[in-house]
């Protein structure tokens, strides 16, 4: 077999002949190797890195970053641990898309968010807004109460000087 005719995987980077589809091994496509090159691509040596088992389930946000290299940052972070990610552009944030300006949510796939959310506590960058949900309803009806005992206090104290 020529090194022409030779199908390689991204991941481990294991040869195989052009009757196989897909590594035995890892599961990935296989790509058609390159002879002029022997260096993985940055793209090959990315696909290596992710864990199989954090790409399942539904984008969750784990992280804001503030622009798009503070995103990039987080986005790298979690793929050392070998989870995937996603960055885009937050909601409702108002800036052309050829600017790297404004914030910048990360996703990841469900299966690997508790891991995301682990290497994000270890380096302090975890998004605390997508992780709380709000203030518990017991005590913003005691506020809420606090505020409107407080308002009839006032007009009946603004009464009894009135008269």
């Amino acid at each position: 077999m020529d090194d022409d005719e030779l199908l390689v995987c991204p991941r481990c980077a294991t040869m195989h002949g052009l009757d196989e589809r897909f590594c035995p091994d890892c599961g990935m496509p296989l790509t058609y190797q390159s002879p002029a090159r022997d260096e993985a691509t940055e793209r090959q040596a990315r696909a290596r890195k992710i864990k199989p088992q954090y790409t399942e389930g539904d984008l969750v946000r784990v992280a804001t970053g503030r622009n798009q290299a503070e995103a990039d940052f987080i986005s790298n972070l979690l793929l050392e641990e070998g989870v995937p990610s996603l960055v885009r552009r937050s909601r409702g944030f108002d800036v052309p898309d050829m600017l790297a300006a404004g914030p910048r949510d990360v996703l990841v796939p469900l299966s690997g968010e508790a891991t995301a959310r682990e290497v994000l506590l270890q380096v302090e960058l975890h998004d605390s807004s997508a992780s709380s949900p709000g203030p518990r309803p017991a005590k913003l009806f005691a506020g809420l109460l606090a505020g409107v005992a407080l308002v009839g206090l006032i007009v009946w104290v603004g009464s009894l000087v009135s008269s």
